[in-house]
């Protein structure tokens, strides 16, 4: 069968590989749909993704049926739709036994240390399938991008009555933004790209958006919006050392922020102006947890999240190499690019 191979940055290969054998005990084979992209595609397409290796099948947020399975396999039947939770985790270590199994020491996530989604079969540990009787395969394949802000907003804890910072309208970003909502904490979004403002104001329902000119305006706009006391939880989904750097300004006194995007760069900050005098708690949020997916995938079917304006750009599996460039011009529009295979 056909897979989409990253046999280096920026270099696509369409290669033939086996099909898997017969589900072994505790896994299952499954018929890949959807294929959701991402900012970690675009990195390992750049050679920017600090996890990434190489060669490498990319394609970690997956809609897929369930075709197979194998021996003491009952959380899953054969025809069950389903999203894949695509951070494999040894279940013995250290994390997995305090249960962070989204950090998990020797954790390989798929398409990004091992081999991921874009190829139409694959065997996949049955415990990170997650069904839903109602979705189709493309909000299936949105669950993992979901379940990415799901998790950043929850190491944050925003609650109402405080305001929740989310710097960056990416996919990451969007998806903490429907977090902070239904946290019930008010939620201002900073962008460098009035394009995903605009569809952050009039698809996402946040009033509250500032453009990033790099010149110190958007600083003092956050301080409007708060009347000087800023936010009490900033979450940076930009993946952006030089904005990761300053996001510790937008922090109110006794504030949390998370670092859900990662950069390969070095990220700085003043320990005493800032950190310190505001006492500060600085976070990092890694992947997701099981729980996060079941809760997704309830949202959607009970219509709470609706993921269907998010995909912009569509593409067949013969086509990737080709329109791949075009996703990553931020002229293109892209919010959620989808391959269907």
């Amino acid at each position: 069968m056909k897979a989409l191979q990253l046999e280096k940055p920026r270099e696509w290969r369409i290669i033939d590989i086996d099909e898997p054998p017969a589900p072994g005990p505790g896994d299952a084979v499954v018929r890949v749909h959807r294929v959701g992209i991402c900012g970690t595609d675009f990195g390992g397409y750049l050679g920017k993704m600090p996890f990434f290796s190489y060669p490498r099948i990319p394609g970690h947020e997956l809609g897929v049926e369930v075709v197979a399975v194998g021996e003491g396999v009952a959380n899953v039947r054969i025809g069950d739709r389903c999203a894949v939770e695509p951070y494999i985790n040894c279940q013995k270590c250290h994390s997995c036994r305090r249960g962070l199994t989204n950090c998990c020491q020797s954790n390989q996530t798929l398409g990004v240390h091992c081999d991921g989604g874009l190829r139409r079969l694959f065997t996949v540990p049955a415990r990170k399938l997650h069904v839903s009787g109602k979705l189709g395969f493309a909000p299936l394949a949105l669950v993992e991008t979901l379940a990415i802000g799901c998790h950043a907003v929850n190491r944050g804890g925003p609650v109402a009555g405080e305001t929740a910072l989310v710097i960056g309208a990416g996919p990451i970003g969007l998806s903490t933004i429907e977090f902070t909502k239904l946290s019930g904490a008010r939620t201002i979004v900073l962008d460098v790209n009035e394009q995903r403002l605009e569809f952050v104001r009039r698809v996402m329902g946040v009033p509250d958006t500032v453009l990033v000119r790099g010149d110190g305006s958007e600083l003092e706009a956050v301080a409007a919006l708060t009347g000087g006391d800023f936010a009490e939880v900033v979450v940076d989904a930009t993946g952006s050392n030089k904005s990761m750097s300053g996001a510790l300004q937008y922090c109110s006194f006794g504030g949390r922020l998370v670092y859900v995007g990662i950069t390969q760069a070095e990220v700085s900050f003043a320990h005493a102006p800032i950190l310190h005098r505001r006492e500060l708690t600085v976070m990092a949020s890694r992947n997701a947890l099981a729980p996060d997916f079941a809760r997704i995938i309830a949202l959607i079917e009970e219509g709470r999240i609706d993921t269907r304006p998010w995909i912009t750009h569509e593409a067949g599996f013969d086509d990737v190499p080709a329109v791949f460039p075009v996703w990553m011009d931020p002229a293109s529009g892209v919010i959620k690019a989808m391959v269907a295979l």
